[in-house]
C-alpha cells in the first residue's frame, strides 16, 4: 500500500517528512519501522499497528483512515473487524461473524470433533459434506433463509431413506444451533424431521435358523458365531470383539466393541455388561475357546472416548480361521467380514436375506415370545432400560399377551390360587 518514498524526495528527506507529519497528526506514532494508530473507543484507548511498509503516503493513509474511524464511532457505526479484522479486539464484532458455511463448518467442527470418538466424526463429516454441497459452502450463513433449509429436506428426501435424512438433518442441525448460539445466524435454520416409521425387526424363524445351521454353515466356526449371536444378542462389533478373557463359567463379559474402521472401543452405552449364557450359547463359547487355544495373547488399545483409552491384554475368541490369505489377516475377525460371511450362509441355506444385525433382533423376539422376563431381557441385551423393547419389539409383546394371561395363572396355581365358585345371587 502506498509507494515506497515520495518522487524526489532522498531516504533522509522522506524520513523527515514522515516525522513531521506524524507530530502534526494526533494519535499516529512510529514503533520502529510501523505505524501505529491511537483512538479511544467506548471509553478505552485503542492502539492498533497496521500491518504496510514505512512511507510518507502510507502515514499519509494511517490520518485519513484514523480520522474515518473518529467519524464513524461518532456516529455509532464503528465495527472494529472492518478496519482491524486480525485485531483480538475485533472478535465479536458483527463483521467477525459475518463468515461463509464453509468457515462455519471448519470452527464448528474444531470444537466438535474434541468430543466424538474418530468412528462418530466419520458419520457426521459425511453428513454435513452433503449438506454443504446441497446449500451451498460459499454462502455466507447470514443470508441463509429458512427457504435454504426447505430445499435441503427436499432434496435429501429424494434419493434417500428417512432414517438417513433425519440423521442427516439431525447432524445439520446441531451445526446451525451452534452457529446460532455464537451469532454467526441470526434466525432459526434447524429443518424439522420426516416421520419415520421404524421398521419392524425381522428375526429368524426357528425353522430358518436350523437350515442356517445345517445347511449354510460349512466349518464348526460358522456354526458356533450363529448359535452365539441367536442365543446372546450380540451386537455385530461386540461379537467380533470377544476374547477368551471374557468368558467365566456361563457368564460372557461384554467389555469392548470393534468399529467398521477395526478400532476397539467400549461398548455402545459405555458400560461393560454380563450375559447369562443359555446351554446353546455355552456348548457355542467351548467350541469357540477350543478353536482358539493356541492363539496368544496380546496388549491393546481400547477407546473410551476421543481424549481417553485403555490397555488390555486379551487374545481374539473369533479369529478368522477361514482366511484365504493368511499373510493379510488380522488377528480378529472384523465386522464387515462376519457380514459377508453371514450373507453367504443365508445364500447357502436357501433363506431369505437379512444383514447379521437380525441376529440381535432374533434374540430378543424369541426371549419376548418365551414369556421372559423384560428387565432381564434388555440387561442381556445392554439397553439401559426396558423401554427400547417396548417401542422396538412391541408386536412380538402384543401377539403374545392370551399367551402370556395363561402363564401367569399356571405360576399363581403353583402358589395356591384358585377359582372360588359363586353361587347366582337369588
Amino acid at each position: 500500500m502506498g509507494r515506497k518514498r515520495n518522487r524526489g524526495l532522498s531516504p533522509e528527506e522522506e524520513r523527515k517528512a514522515i516525522e513531521q507529519l506524524v507530530a502534526n497528526s494526533p494519535g499516529i506514532e512510529l514503533r520502529g519501522e510501523a505505524i501505529r494508530i491511537d483512538f479511544m473507543y467506548q471509553g478505552k484507548r485503542c492502539r492498533e499497528t497496521l500491518k504496510i511498509p514505512l512511507t510518507f503516503a502510507n502515514v499519509e493513509y494511517a490520518v485519513n483512515k484514523r480520522k474515518s474511524i473518529q467519524l464513524e464511532i461518532r456516529q455509532g457505526v464503528f465495527d472494529y473487524a472492518v478496519h482491524f479484522p486480525k485485531s483480538a479486539r475485533a472478535r465479536n464484532t458483527k463483521a467477525s461473524r459475518k463468515i461463509s458455511l464453509r468457515e462455519l463448518y471448519d470452527r464448528y467442527w474444531q470444537i466438535k470433533s474434541a468430543n466424538v470418538t474418530e468412528e462418530t466424526e466419520r458419520r457426521y463429516k459425511v453428513a454435513l459434506e452433503v449438506c454443504g454441497e446441497i446449500v451451498g459452502w460459499s454462502v455466507p450463513v447470514s443470508t441463509l433463509m429458512p427457504e435454504d433449509v426447505d430445499r435441503l429436506r427436499s432434496s435429501l428426501i429424494s434419493t434417500r431413506k428417512p432414517s438417513t435424512v433425519n440423521h442427516y438433518l439431525a447432524t445439520w442441525n446441531g451445526m446451525v444451533e451452534w452457529g446460532r448460539a455464537n451469532e454467526y445466524i441470526t434466525r432459526s435454520l434447524e429443518a424439522a424431521f420426516f416421520k419415520n416409521q421404524v421398521e419392524d425387526p425381522d428375526p429368524l424363524s426357528l425353522d430358518e435358523f436350523r437350515q442356517i445351521i445345517e445347511n449354510g454353515c460349512l466349518h464348526p466356526q460358522d456354526k458356533a458365531l450363529v448359535t452365539l449371536a441367536v442365543y446372546t444378542g450380540l451386537r455385530p462389533g461386540e461379537l467380533c470383539a470377544l476374547a477368551r478373557e471374557d468368558v467365566s463359567g456361563n457368564v460372557l463379559h461384554v467389555r469392548r466393541s470393534v468399529t467398521a474402521g477395526k478400532v476397539l472401543k467400549v461398548p455402545k452405552t459405555g458400560n461393560d455388561r454380563k450375559i447369562w449364557l443359555v446351554p446353546p450359547a455355552q456348548e457355542a463359547i467351548r467350541a469357540l475357546l477350543e478353536m482358539t487355544k493356541d492363539a496368544k495373547p496380546a496388549e491393546e488399545t481400547v477407546e473410551i472416548s476421543r481424549h481417553q483409552s485403555r490397555k488390555e491384554t486379551i487374545t481374539p475368541l473369533v479369529t478368522p480361521l477361514q482366511a484365504r490369505n493368511k499373510n493379510i489377516s488380522t488377528n480378529r475377525m472384523q465386522v464387515g467380514s462376519w457380514a459377508t460371511k453371514w450373507e453367504k450362509l443365508l445364500a447357502r441355506a436357501k433363506v431369505r436375506r437379512r444383514v447379521a444385525y437380525q441376529t440381535r433382533h432374533t434374540y430378543a423376539c424369541w426371549s419376548l415370545t418365551a414369556h421372559g422376563n423384560i428387565a432381564f431381557i434388555a440387561k442381556q441385551m445392554g439397553h439401559k432400560d426396558y423401554s427400547m423393547l417396548v417401542k422396538v419389539y412391541g408386536r412380538w409383546m402384543d401377539s403374545e399377551s392370551e399367551n402370556e394371561a395363561e402363564f401367569i395363572w399356571q405360576e399363581l396355581q403353583k402358589n395356591g390360587a384358585f377359582c372360588p365358585t359363586i353361587a347366582p345371587s337369588e
